[in-house]
C-alpha cells in the first residue's frame, strides 16, 4: 500500500483533533473567565530508504543526503492561554469579584481544593461566600478576634454572613468637647436659666440621650460656671419623671457645690424711701410712680401725648389721701395735639378736605379692637360748637372721646378747640384708672408711697433665692448699705484668658476637661433600687472654646468624641448592615447604619509558577498537578504580586473570535487537503491494479 494514504488519514485525524479544539473555544466564547487553548503540529515518524554518507577523500567522491519519507503528521501539544486577561464585564452585583493578575480563587468542595476565575458568588444560606454555579466555599482568612485583622494562615471557608456579623454592638459615649464661642455680652449667660447647651450621648445598650447643661455669667470677667441641669431620655422625658427621682443629681453629678462671697455697696431703688423712726429702726417704703401704679396709665394715648412741655396731667387727690386697690383716681389735664399725632397710629384719625374722621375698628379675632385695616372713616368730628357762644355741647364731646378710644376706666373730653388754619387741637380731658395696690399720694412728689416694707433687701431691688443670700451690714444715713452676697452653685469653673480671649481652665487650673459622673444606682420615691451601670462617665474637653466677641451671640455647643479624634470615645447605638464592599486585595468589610465598619474575612488567592500546567476540570474549575506546582494550602494576598480585585464586575472569556474563524479556514484547508491525499493515492492504486486487464 501507497505511504501517503496513511500520511493522508494521519492528517485528517490530527486536523480533526485540532477542528475539535477550535469549536472547544467557540463553544465557550461567553464562558466566563474561560481561557482559550491551542494546538500545535508536530511530523509523525519518518522511514529511511537510504542513510546519509560522508565525503570519501581517498576516491574523491561527496557525501550524500539520508533519503526519509515521512509518514504523516500528529498533534504536537494543546496550550492554554491561562495568563491572557479576559475583558470585564460591569454587572453591578457586589459579589462578582474580578482578578487583574495571574492569581486564581481558592475553592473547595469540602473534601479537596480547586482553582479558579470564576469569580459569579453569592451567599449561601449558612452565610458562607460560595460559586454562584457549584455552591463551592470560597477559602480565604478569617479575622483574628484578638488583632481584628486578617492573619494568613490554612484556607478556611469564609463565613461572612454570620448572626453576629448581622448587627454592630452599641458601644456608650466616653469622650465630649466644646466648641465654639461664649461671648462676654451674651445676655443669655445672665439670664437665670444662663444659656443653654446640650450634648447628645449613648448608653452601653446604644440607647439615646440628651444632657442639658447651662453656662452662667459669674461677677469676675472671663468666669462662668457651667452646671448640669438635666438629662432627657430619647422620648425626650427628663430621667427625674422617668425614674421618678427627687434630682437630675442622683442620676449624675458635673462638678461639686461652690460658694462664692461678695461684699458691696447698694444704693435705695429710685422706688424706695428710707427713714428712721424714735426707736433708730430703719423703716423702709416702696413708693409708685403714676406709671406703675394706676392700670393703664402709661399706655394711655393723651397722657404720652401730655408731658412737662405741654401741661402735664395732674391727679385729683389731696395730699396724703388714701388709696385703696381697685380705686378709681382721676386725672385732669389739657394737651395740645397736632395734625400729624391726631392722624398717628396712637390716635387713629382720619383727615380729609377740612375734617376729622374716626377710624372704624374691628375685632383682631383675640377680643381686640384695632383699626380696620382699610382705613375706613367713621363718623365726623365737629371742628366747631354748636352751642351760642362757639362751644361745644356735650355730644359733641363725647364723639371726640368715644374717637380718642382711651385706656383709662372713664375717658372724657371735658373741652375743645380746633384751629382751622393748621387744623390743631387743643383739649381738656378728665381720665379714671384704677389703683393696683393701696398707697398714699404725696402730692408734692407727685407719687404713691405704699406699705412699710417687711424685707429690707427689697428696698435694694434684692431677694434671697435658693442659690443666693444676702446680708446686710449697715446702711448710712443717705440709703447706700454694705451688703454681703454669698452665691453658692453646682458645676464646674469656666475660666478664659481676658486678655487673649482663650480657654484657661475648667474646674480647677491646668485641667482641660469635666466628668460627667454617673451614679452606680438611684432610689425612686417609692423605694425602688434603679441600676444606672449602663451609663459611662464622660470626659468633656472645654479647651476647644473661646471667649471673644461675637455680636452678643454665644455659639457654644457640645460634641460627642474627642477633640483631636472626633472619631474616638463618641459611643454609638446598636448598627444593622447596611452593605458590604470588597476590597482591592480582597477583605470583605461589612457597614452598618450606626455610621461603623468590620472586617469580615479576606479572600486568598493561589499562584502557580506554571499556571498552563492546571488541569480542568471543568464547571470553571482547575485542578494543581505535578507540571503546574502545588498549592500551599495558605495562599497569597492578590496584592503581594501587584494584582487586584475588582467587585461588580466579572472577567469574561479570552476567545479571540477573529482568530478563531481563521485558525477554523486553515484548519478546514488542512483537512481538505489531506482528503485529497487519500482520494489521489486510491486513483493511482486504481491505475495499477488496472495494469493486469
Amino acid at each position: 500500500m501507497m505511504r501517503s494514504l496513511f500520511s493522508g488519514v494521519a492528517g485528517l485525524k490530527v486536523h480533526q483533533t485540532r477542528m475539535d479544539v477550535i469549536g472547544n473555544n467557540i463553544a465557550n466564547v461567553n464562558t466566563t473567565s474561560y481561557k482559550s487553548q491551542s494546538m500545535v503540529f508536530s511530523d509523525l515518524l519518518y522511514q529511511t530508504t537510504q542513510a546519509a554518507s560522508g565525503a570519501n577523500a581517498e576516491t574523491g567522491r561527496g557525501g550524500i543526503n539520508a533519503r526519509q519519507i515521512g509518514l504523516g503528521a500528529k498533534g504536537g501539544a494543546i496550550s492554554t492561554a491561562i495568563t491572557q486577561q479576559g475583558s470585564a464585564q460591569s454587572t453591578n452585583n457586589p459579589w462578582d469579584v474580578m482578578i487583574t493578575g495571574e492569581s486564581f480563587f481558592v475553592v473547595s468542595n469540602g473534601s479537596q481544593n480547586f482553582f479558579t476565575r470564576d469569580g459569579s458568588f453569592k451567599v449561601d444560606g449558612a452565610g458562607n461566600l460560595v460559586m454562584a454555579s457549584t455552591g463551592y466555599t470560597v477559602m480565604g482568612w478569617p479575622v483574628d478576634e484578638e488583632t481584628g485583622e486578617c492573619l494568613p494562615d490554612t484556607v478556611a471557608a469564609l463565613r461572612i454572613m454570620s448572626e453576629e456579623n448581622m448587627t454592630y454592638p452599641p458601644e456608650s459615649t466616653t469622650k465630649a468637647h466644646m466648641s465654639g464661642i461664649v461671648d462676654k455680652f451674651d445676655t443669655a449667660t445672665k439670664s437665670p436659666g444662663g444659656r443653654v447647651i446640650t450634648l447628645s450621648f449613648f448608653d452601653n445598650l446604644g440607647y439615646s440621650y440628651t444632657a442639658k447643661f447651662s453656662i452662667h455669667s459669674l461677677d469676675d470677667p472671663g468666669q462662668y460656671y457651667v452646671q448640669l441641669d438635666d438629662i432627657l431620655n430619647e422620648a425626650g422625658d427628663s430621667l427625674v419623671k422617668d425614674f421618678n427621682i427627687s434630682s437630675i443629681s442622683e442620676v449624675a453629678t458635673f462638678g461639686q457645690q461652690n460658694t462664692i462671697d461678695t461684699e458691696a455697696m447698694y444704693q435705695l431703688l429710685d422706688t424706695a424711701t428710707y427713714t428712721v423712726d424714735a426707736n433708730g429702726n430703719q423703716i423702709y417704703s416702696m413708693k409708685y410712680f403714676p406709671s406703675n401704679m394706676l392700670n393703664g396709665y402709661s399706655t394711655n394715648q393723651i397722657i404720652s401725648a401730655s408731658g412737662s412741655s405741654k401741661n402735664p396731667p395732674k391727679i385729683d387727690l389731696a395730699n396724703g389721701a388714701a388709696v385703696k386697690k381697685g380705686d378709681l383716681v382721676k386725672v385732669t389735664g389739657s394737651v395740645d395735639l397736632s395734625k400729624s399725632e391726631l392722624t398717628a397710629p396712637d390716635f387713629n384719625l382720619i383727615y380729609e378736605d377740612g375734617k376729622y374722621y374716626a377710624r372704624v375698628m374691628k375685632d383682631d379675632g383675640n377680643g381686640n379692637m384695632i383699626p380696620d385695616p382699610d382705613n375706613k372713616k367713621g363718623e365726623e368730628l365737629p371742628t366747631t360748637g354748636s352751642n351760642a357762644d362757639g362751644s361745644f355741647t356735650d355730644a359733641e364731646l363725647k364723639k371726640w372721646s368715644d374717637a380718642l378710644a382711651s385706656f383709662g376706666k372713664n375717658s372724657k373730653i371735658t373741652g375743645i378747640k380746633v384751629d382751622p388754619s393748621t387744623a390743631a387741637v387743643s383739649m381738656e380731658y378728665e381720665l379714671e384708672f384704677e389703683a393696683l395696690q393701696d398707697a398714699t399720694y404725696d402730692a408734692d412728689g407727685k407719687y404713691f408711697v405704699g406699705d412699710q416694707i417687711d424685707d429690707p433687701l427689697a428696698a435694694y431691688g434684692l431677694a434671697n433665692t435658693e442659690n443666693t443670700t444676702y446680708t446686710i451690714d449697715f446702711v448710712s444715713p443717705s440709703g447706700q448699705a454694705q451688703i454681703k452676697k454669698s452665691f453658692t452653685y453646682t458645676g464646674n469653673l469656666l475660666v478664659y484668658d481676658t486678655e487673649k480671649g482663650t480657654f484657661s481652665y475648667i474646674g480647677s487650673p491646668d485641667t482641660d476637661e469635666a466628668t460627667l459622673t454617673f451614679n452606680a444606682s438611684a432610689t425612686s420615691r417609692n423605694g425602688t433600687n434603679i441600676p444606672l451601670t449602663h451609663f459611662s462617665n464622660i470626659d468633656i474637653d472645654f479647651s476647644g472654646s473661646s471667649n471673644v466677641n461675637n455680636g452678643g451671640s454665644s455659639t457654644a455647643a457640645l460634641l460627642k468624641g474627642e477633640k483631636e479624634n472626633p472619631a474616638l470615645g463618641t459611643g454609638r447605638k446598636v448598627g444593622e448592615m447596611s452593605g458590604v464592599e470588597i476590597a482591592q486585595d480582597g477583605k470583605i468589610r461589612a457597614y452598618y447604619d450606626n455610621n461603623q465598619s468590620r472586617l469580615l474575612g479576606q479572600i486568598a488567592v493561589a499562584n502557580f509558577a506554571n499556571a498552563s500546567g492546571l488541569a480542568k476540570q471543568g464547571d470553571n474549575l482547575y485542578s494543581a498537578t505535578a507540571n503546574s506546582g502545588e498549592f500551599n494550602g495558605i495562599g497569597d494576598d492578590i496584592t503581594a504580586n501587584g494584582g487586584y480585585m475588582t467587585n461588580g464586575v466579572l472577567e469574561m472569556s479570552n476567545v479571540d473570535l477573529s482568530q478563531e474563524f481563521t485558525e477554523m479556514i486553515t484548519t478546514q484547508r488542512g483537512f481538505q487537503a489531506n482528503s485529497r491525499i487519500i482520494t489521489v493515492s486510491d486513483t493511482m492504486l486504481e491505475e495499477l491494479v488496472n495494469l493486469k486487464r
